[in-house]
């Protein structure tokens, strides 16, 4: 939603209190690439070789685990005998697959997005794709580079909408979560940045948009990654003259 007409995210009823904000946290599928649909496409392709019918549900059930929850969701939804290393090996072969055969695209605006927030402070990744996935992609798009910290949920406890992986990716940039900022899509990732103690802005996933519930709690909402980046550029140049 915007503010209006002007293009401009909009920002939550009452404001915000300024914040020393020193970093910024992306999430990566969904918001640095257009994948969810590709994510979907591996689980609904999993089950069918099972013969196993894949629902939204399902979908939505599964959004913010980590590969090895993953893993067990779809040998328990499949019944299948397969080890979930196996699984999760080749969930993440599929996924690199189709990043070379050009499937897995990067969203419009997004190298623009991540260059101009490095350049003004230090920026991590928090994502639920395993690591593999997580440097493939970063390395194909030439944005490896930037990142001070990236982080994938098979590296924490649990995946999202437990903090974990919030926490772990402001720890490696040496900041308390509450001066970070979380860039997020759906609503588990917006909950486990929530919990983490981030401030959220959120760029609602378009096939399952998180409810206004979840929404309500977010310092602004975008729709588009242009308007994600004003809003991370104005809050961050707010927070360097408090």
């Amino acid at each position: 939603m915007t503010d209006g007409d002007n293009g401009r995210a909009n920002d939550r009823p009452g404001g915000e209190t300024p914040r020393p904000f020193a970093g910024v946290v992306f999430d990566l599928d969904g918001v640095l690439t257009d994948t969810e649909h590709l994510w979907e496409e591996n689980w609904t392709s999993f089950s069918g070789r099972h013969n196993r019918d894949w629902a939204p549900s399902n979908t939505q059930a599964m959004m913010g685990m980590s590969m090895p929850e993953t893993a067990r969701y779809l040998r328990e939804h499949t019944e299948s005998t397969d080890d979930p290393e196996e699984i999760a090996i080749a969930l993440t072969d599929w996924m690199i697959e189709a990043l070379h055969t050009g499937r897995a695209e990067i969203n419009p605006g997004a190298a623009d997005l991540v260059v101009a927030v490095a350049a003004r402070v230090p920026i991590a990744l928090a994502s639920s794709a395993p690591r593999r996935l997580i440097d493939a992609v970063l390395a194909s798009t030439r944005l490896l580079p930037h990142f001070t910290a990236t982080v994938s949920s098979e590296e924490v406890p649990r995946g999202k909408p437990d903090p974990g992986v919030y926490l772990e990716a402001a720890g490696r940039l040496g900041l308390e979560p509450t001066r970070c900022l979380g860039i997020e899509d759906s609503s588990n990732g917006i909950k486990s940045a929530l919990a983490a103690g981030l401030t959220v802005i959120a760029l609602p996933n378009k096939l399952y948009p998180p409810g206004a519930d979840i929404l309500s709690r977010c310092a602004a909402v975008a729709n588009s990654l242009s308007e994600v980046q004003e809003a991370l550029l104005s809050r961050l140049e707010m927070a360097s003259t408090h």
